[in-house]
């Protein structure tokens, strides 16, 4: 596809999308619990689907074609500009988590603990824009957060108002994170334009990370920012306690964002691997990531409740998550027997017992690898092995794998498209209404998966054949 051709069709498709949010967005008067069916019978229901469809398919289709062959930093920055202006003044798109925002900022501004109780409890004056799952639940994000929102509520006062802030504040973390990928690109010996392109062209920060206001785009933002600092500048504590504090600010926002930081210790080395070293060059990093978080805590006067906040993505339940699948898999199977089993708590406690293994097992590899590469690694296992998987999540992994390595990242890519036709303009979730068959092919792709990992771990330890002796 010529490079203009593809500029100007991904605008088409962004502006589509844009159309698609005013015709039937995410809009405050939107009604919950819709239906895809509901959305096809719905006002210009038809009109609408066609526009999300073909809008995604465009853009997700000039990203693909494109993912390994951008001109140059100045051709990529300017295309994904261009796509994101019809979206900077669209309505919320394909989620509805700003009005949650929202509700919990007033809680807070009102002086109540958004940890300690859910948003009905105030009662928000938008309460009736929260979907009904996330009213009485507590917040799950970070402290650092809970002051930014509380911050937008108290400035402002509306709810419009808010979402303007909100989607500033998502669009200054996509530009913090056009700023830094190049940074960490270079130092890691990649392409920075391919870098951006890969995280930054996706139809996922357009949609989500912009149109939806999410606040992953500032986390992510932070992460990688703090990532670029400590790669820059092992070896010195100065820079090495600036990149912890970024990281820190970024776990502020999402406290996943924490899952980098021993990645980011080892990377902050001046010299081969050793204790004293770690001691010495990452204890600054990992100094400066925990006391930023104890800190904000402290600042917004909160207390540490926002640990077992996290706790609430259990609630929902679909088959993108792989643990979530097999244990919906499982109690279908059951069922055929006449059994009726809730096996959920099983498998989801068995990936996170699996997560946990596998982060201590790639920090062991990364003391004498690539730690980088390994800390993209690592946040991919917890997006898949997480009780619950939303398709912005995987922008975290996607921002660190496309600035570390020149490894083909084919599949990261593809989890990328495909994950972006699995919301709904009006933020409906497909994955409600497709458990049957989406939850018993998610869980014969873990199996599948599972025994390529085995057979390659076993290849891998076999001998080298040792030649025959020549005569």
């Amino acid at each position: 596809m010529p490079l203009p051709l593809a500029r100007w069709t991904g605008l088409a498709g962004s502006t589509m999308l844009a159309v698609a949010a005013f015709l039937g967005g995410a809009l405050p008067s939107s009604p919950h619990g819709n239906t895809p069916v509901g959305i096809w019978q719905g006002p210009n229901g038809p009109l609408l689907v066609a526009l999300w469809v073909v809008g995604l398919g465009l853009m997700a289709a000039v990203w693909w074609t494109l993912r390994d062959r951008v001109p140059s930093t100045r051709w990529a920055l300017v295309t994904i500009g261009l796509w994101l202006v019809p979206l900077l003044v669209a309505p919320p798109l394909a989620s509805r988590d700003v009005y949650a925002y929202a509700c919990q900022g007033a809680t807070y501004a009102a002086g109540f603990n958004p940890y300690e109780q859910g948003v009905s409890a105030l009662p928000c004056p938008w309460l009736d824009t929260v979907s009904p799952i996330w009213r009485d639940t507590p917040a799950p994000y970070g402290p650092l957060f809970a002051l930014l929102s509380g911050a937008a509520v108290a400035a402002t006062d509306s709810l419009v108002g808010s979402i303007v802030l909100f989607r500033l504040l998502a669009v200054a973390g996509v530009a913090l994170l056009a700023a830094v990928l190049p940074v960490l690109a270079r130092r890691c010996g990649v392409a920075p334009e391919r870098a951006l392109w890969l995280t930054l062209g996706s139809p996922l920060v357009g949609v989500h990370l912009v149109a939806g206001a999410h606040n992953d785009a500032l986390m992510v933002g932070l992460l990688v920012a703090g990532l670029a600092v400590v790669a820059s500048h092992p070896g010195r504590p100065g820079p090495l306690l600036a990149g912890g504090v970024l990281l820190g600010l970024a776990a502020g926002i999402k406290v996943t964002a924490l899952v980098v930081v021993p990645f980011a210790a080892l990377a902050a080395l001046a010299g081969t691997y050793s204790i004293r070293r770690l001691c010495r060059d990452g204890g600054w990093v990992v100094g400066g990531a925990v006391g930023t978080v104890v800190g904000a805590t402290l600042a917004a006067g909160l207390n540490f409740g926002w640990i077992s906040g996290l706790q609430q993505g259990g609630l929902a339940i679909a088959w993108t998550s792989p643990p979530t699948a097999v244990g919906q898999t499982a109690g279908y199977v059951a069922a055929l027997f006449g059994a009726d089993i809730d096996a959920l708590p099983v498998t989801r406690t068995i990936g996170m017992l699996v997560l946990a293994v596998l982060l201590v097992w790639l920090w062991w590899r990364a003391r004498t690898r690539d730690p980088l590469w390994h800390a993209g690694l690592a946040l991919a296992a917890t997006v898949a092995l997480a009780p619950l998987f939303h398709p912005w999540y995987w922008l975290w992994p996607l921002a660190v794998l496309a600035a570390t390595t020149h490894r083909p990242t084919r599949w990261f890519a593809l989890v990328a498209l495909l994950s972006s036709f699995l919301v709904l303009p009006d933020g409906t979730g497909l994955p409600r209404y497709t458990k049957m068959p989406g939850a018993p092919l998610m869980t014969l792709l873990v199996i599948v998966v599972a025994v390529r990992l085995v057979r390659s771990a076993r290849a891998g330890r076999r001998p080298a054949p040792v030649d025959a002796p020549a005569d």
